[in-house]
């Protein structure tokens, strides 16, 4: 029996585990995961707090998280460096969805997003991120980091702000509580933010977030127990759990356990009812998680090949990250993805293997089960400028004004309409317009390249004189919807004494269904007038679709030939 067609094929689950052991696994490698898992373990800690917080849920579930699905995605994905977890570009959309559905309808959506992001490893489209412009990319990523630091804002400077419905009014409110600033919040935010910034120029093995946020929390402690004034925000006086009838502040000093994502509360506190409704309304935000983990998984994955000159499978990166988003909400984890940040410390601390993704998942736990009264000291004002500083490195700032100064006036408009959509609306709406527009772009410019010309007795593929009553042609370019019209609008205007039209189309690759259809009404045209046409250099294939179109050659009105000198041969005996 023959093999089925390739897209018919279960793609290979734990590529990039497969490709490492085939490599060569020592017990050296071995010595390098570690050591580099360690440190993105202790970089995770810090930066899954932070996100989950700026997702409007508790910290510990995005500790969960980098646990459950960092461990999952790591030994299925299709890539040997990426550390998957938490990431900042999913605020934007997982914010508004806990604000509608709370915790409960985010891990039902996550849930569905990974079910999603399987089928489309399955399906094999994974090679569809190379389809998605820069210009759009780079527009709604500046466009998420600038949302994100303006959501931070309030905990940095100590507000007492509501979250408002749209980003405009997001800033107004921040702007009216301005002059409540908080002089101790504010200062232990600048502290852990001078840190942040400074500490890498430093060159010490301890990771800038870490110490950013330790030297911030005792900071805090300070403020909190020594000086007579307002009491420094921290995540254990923002956020209470409650457990098997045990309950304290800050994040629970357990592993994550086994729960069902519906039994979690909804927008008004009760477990939601897992029902159809239910799926249909989350179906666009898990669509909205589906795309975006698609697209920043597979970028970190490209990035990650071009540091170590290794190679991914794409697809099943894809099943990687679905099955990691299907694992964790049962644990109470929201979406994760590929993150670059932490990839790229992961490959530059040594990483050979995703053996170093896994135990960085388990640095994670092991923080939470034996730190988690530690990390409830935290300021909210060290987190805040913590993911300032993340923010600012998303935005991809030089880049961004780069484009502006040497990108084609197109790729401009683009950029700066996906950045503006983001801000001002969301990322699902500035991706579908950014990729339209730069698809219409590309019909533009692609209908600017095909073209056609009369040629004349000096052509070489011509040989020698033809008779007057012959006109030559030839078409350059593919023939699409958007090029056909113009591209036979010139064969339409012939001399009076033309007696049969020879079209060149050796130069046309390619010929879509509107180019058929504009092809024969051309060739009716020129029956009508009673002249005669004779195609070169069609291919097979081409010449089959104009005859499933109604084009058939006909003796001294249509026929095709494959050189120009058999053509001009066949003219000669027609006009004889």
């Amino acid at each position: 029996m023959a093999d089925p067609q390739p897209f018919m094929k279960w793609p290979a689950l734990g590529t990039g585990l497969r490709d490492a052991w085939q490599a060569g696994y020592r017990l050296g490698d071995l010595r390098r995961d570690i050591l580099a898992g360690v440190t993105i373990g202790i970089v995770a800690v810090p930066l899954s707090m932070a996100l989950a917080i700026a997702t409007g849920v508790a910290p510990q579930h995005g500790l969960y998280t980098a646990i459950v699905a960092g461990i999952v995605i790591a030994l299925t994905g299709g890539t040997r460096y990426n550390v998957s977890g938490p990431t900042a570009a999913f605020v934007v959309i997982l914010l508004p969805i806990v604000q509608q559905y709370g915790l409960g309808g985010l891990l039902v959506a996550t849930l569905m997003a990974g079910a999603i992001l399987v089928g489309l490893g399955v399906a094999r489209l994974g090679v569809l991120i190379q389809y998605v412009p820069y210009p759009v990319i780079l527009g709604f990523t500046a466009g998420i980091a600038l949302v994100i630091a303006t959501l931070q804002v309030p905990d940095f400077l100590g507000l007492s702000v509501s979250a408002g419905e749209s980003y405009v009014d997001n800033v107004g409110r921040i702007v009216a509580a301005l002059p409540s600033t908080q002089p101790a919040e504010l200062a232990v935010g600048a502290l852990t933010l001078a840190v942040l910034l400074v500490w890498p120029r430093l060159k010490l093995p301890l990771p800038a977030p870490l110490a950013g946020l330790v030297i911030g929390a005792l900071a805090g402690y300070a403020v909190n127990h020594w000086l007579p004034i307002d009491d420094v925000d921290t995540i254990a006086s923002r956020f209470s759990w409650s457990l098997d009838g045990a309950s304290g502040q800050g994040i629970p000093p357990i592993a994550p356990s086994l729960s069902l994502p519906w039994h979690w509360p909804g927008p008004d506190g009760q477990p939601l009812t897992l029902n159809f409704e239910l799926i249909r309304v989350l179906l666009g935000p898990a669509c909205a998680i589906a795309m975006l983990a698609a697209i920043e998984s597979l970028l970190c994955a490209v990035v990650a090949d071009g540091m170590t000159r290794g190679r991914h499978d794409p697809n099943a990166e894809l099943i990687g990250q679905g099955l990691g988003n299907l694992a964790a909400p049962f644990f109470g984890g929201i979406t994760a993805t590929g993150a670059l940040a932490r990839t790229a410390t992961n490959i530059r601390s040594g990483a050979h293997s995703p053996v170093s993704a896994v135990v960085h998942a388990l640095v994670v736990l092991l923080a939470v089960v034996s730190l988690a009264e530690l990390l409830g000291q935290v300021p909210m004002a060290s987190l805040a400028a913590l993911l300032f500083v993340i923010a600012w490195n998303m935005s991809e700032a030089h880049h961004f004004l780069r484009t502006l100064r040497t990108a084609p006036p197109g790729d401009i408009a683009i950029l700066a309409i996906c950045f503006l959509l983001t801000v001002l609306f969301d990322m699902v709406l500035a991706v579908a317009v950014g990729v339209g527009l730069a698809a219409v772009l590309f019909i533009r410019r692609m209908s600017g390249l095909t073209r056609s010309t009369r040629l004349d007795d000096s052509h070489p593929g011509l040989l020698d004189s033809l008779p007057e009553q012959v006109a030559v042609y030839a078409i350059n370019g593919p023939m699409f919807f958007g090029a056909a019209e113009k591209a036979l609008a010139s064969l339409r205007i012939v001399d009076p004494g033309v007696k049969l039209v020879i079209v060149d189309m050796h130069d046309v690759p390619s010929i879509d269904g509107t180019a058929l259809v504009a092809l024969r009404t051309l060739v009716n045209e020129m029956h009508r007038q009673g002249i005669a046409l004779i195609f070169v250099g069609l291919s097979s294939r081409q010449i089959v679709k104009l005859r499933r179109t109604g084009i058939h050659t006909a003796t001294r009105r249509l026929t095709h030939c494959a050189t120009l000198e058999r053509a001009r041969h066949v003219a000669r005996r027609w006009l004889a």
